[in-house]
């Protein structure tokens, strides 16, 4: 095996990053993970966005605890509505709204109407 002394292996946390293809998903896990308001609102913020521009660390905002909201960023990322990469010290995130509308026609669109 080859050594290779500049390149570092990925940190545990981006090994923890497991991200599910909404053809993978069932329509109840879906709806359970919008069921949300939080999630809903992440969902929304991350549509008002260009993709990989917003960090975790800019939904401080929100009224739930920094541990809850991983949570919350998990349950999106497992039902395949969220993917998300690591960039030095911020995890950017991206909202596969193709690919979830692909699997679930107009479902995402009656999210984003909510005000």
């Amino acid at each position: 095996m080859e050594h290779y002394p500049n390149v570092r292996p990925p940190s545990n946390r981006a090994r923890s990053l497991n991200h599910t293809s909404p053809v993978e998903v069932s329509l109840q896990a879906a709806l359970d993970a919008l069921g949300d308001p939080v999630r809903r609102r992440i969902v929304r913020e991350l549509a008002s966005q260009p993709d990989w521009t917003r960090p975790c660390g800019t939904f401080t905002h929100l009224p739930v605890a920094k541990s809850t909201l991983s949570h919350h960023f998990s349950v999106l990322r497992n039902v395949g509505l969220l993917e998300q990469r690591d960039e030095g010290a911020r995890r950017l995130n991206r909202l596969r709204a193709a690919e979830f509308d692909e699997r679930f026609p107009g479902l995402l669109a009656l999210v984003l109407q909510e005000p």
